[in-house]
């Protein structure tokens, strides 16, 4: 199993753990219906492994969405 620091993934998400399992999960349900791997891992790791292997390398960021006025 592959371990990711928190607290990498936690600069990388604004310091917000919601944020984070909202990217990881949208991103892990992606690579999951056949999108390409952002970073270099077998086919044996979980699409959420990979995800956060993907948060962590800055491969996948988060929108920030402006309010409407």
């Amino acid at each position: 199993m592959t371990y990711v620091a928190l607290e990498k993934l936690l600069d990388r998400s604004n310091n917000s753990v919601y944020k984070l399992v909202i990217l990881a999960s949208k991103r892990a349900l992606e690579i999951a219906e056949g999108q390409p791997k952002l970073v270099e891992a077998s086919s044996a790791i979980k699409p959420s492994t990979v995800a956060l292997q993907e948060i962590a390398a800055g491969k996948v960021k988060s929108k920030k969405i402006k309010p409407k006025e």
